[in-house]
């Protein structure tokens, strides 16, 4: 993998976003001095939260494609990590993780190397095997085609969908390693604006509830409003980050928006069902990684494929 090139159109994307956090810090500052009474403590912790993720990440890119590798990697593993925190699992079953965690560096080097047709095949085919095999020979019958489906469903949410993102990197081949690291951000940065957006439309016009028994907060008005500003956002950053036309940035922005908002009330399906608020408390304001991949595990292999057949 090359090295990213100096003073390109993502680091100014980067530094825009960098003015963006700063507005909103500005404005945080402003509601507590203007509204002294009004509690402003959750979104002064989701500023604060975002100042953190959004640092942490843009090092990672600015730093190269090997060391966003890694940091994917990271985040994948602290996503099927927390995943296993928070479902039931078999006492047997706990030698059967072992594989599962291990499908984590085997994905990603198949990122890294750019075998495409492993990468692709690996955890669906192989990995999906291999996982009931190994319960098989446990000899524990008690619960197993839950604690199979539940591993399956895991891995596929936190490691297959979120290695396609890591395999933007990878698009260009022997290019512009810049083009690679731009799509990953277009990527990322949407699938979150998308999540702030619907949020924002939804309170401030949400009548009509989409889906009241899974996520009471989503309404038709926030979801659309959301996936309208989005698609117009990817038109205005795809000549920045991407090889895309106008009429192409549009449908991505929209394959991104309806993506991520699946991945979000899916994420609240299974919530509901375990009982959980938050899928962890490691982001203050946020919750926990999953509360923040659950849109990108969605997203990025709906855009990965679009991206990947239509301009590689």
């Amino acid at each position: 993998m090359q090295a990213l090139s100096p003073f390109t159109p993502l680091h100014g994307v980067v530094a825009l976003i960098f003015v963006l956090l700063g507005i909103a810090s500005l404005v945080v500052r402003w509601l507590k001095q203007r509204h002294p009474m009004k509690d402003v403590t959750e979104l002064e912790q989701r500023v604060r939260s975002w100042w953190v993720m959004v640092t942490v990440f843009s090092a990672a890119l600015l730093f190269g494609p090997v060391v966003t590798l890694v940091f994917l990697a990271f985040v994948s593993f602290l996503a099927l990590k927390e995943y296993l925190s928070m479902i039931p699992t078999r006492r047997a079953d706990r030698r059967v993780l072992f594989w599962a965690y291990l499908a984590i560096p085997l994905q990603f080097y198949w990122v890294g190397t750019h075998w495409y047709g492993m990468f692709i095949v690996f955890i669906p085919v192989y990995l999906f095997l291999l996982l009931p095999l190994r319960m098989v020979l446990i000899g524990e019958t008690q619960g197993f085609l839950r604690a199979v489906g539940t591993l399956h469903w895991g891995v596929m949410i936190t490691v297959f969908g979120l290695s396609h993102a890591a395999y933007l990197l990878a698009l260009p081949g022997e290019g512009n390693a810049n083009e690679g690291a731009g799509l990953l951000l277009y990527l990322v940065f949407l699938t979150q604006f998308n999540d702030v957006a619907q949020y924002i439309w939804g309170k401030r016009f949400g009548r009509r509830r989409i889906v009241p028994k899974v996520s009471p907060n989503k309404t038709w008005a926030g979801f659309i409003g959301g996936v309208a500003t989005t698609a117009i956002l990817a038109m205005l950053l795809a000549p920045w980050l991407t090889p895309m036309n106008a009429p192409a940035a549009l449908l991505s922005g929209l394959i991104i928006a309806v993506g991520g908002f699946v991945g979000d009330v899916n994420m609240s399906a299974l919530k509901r069902d375990l009982g959980v608020k938050d899928t962890g408390t490691l982001i203050a304001g946020h919750g926990g990684i999953l509360d923040r991949v659950d849109s990108l595990s969605f997203a990025a292999p709906l855009f990965f494929h679009f991206v990947h057949y239509g301009f590689y």
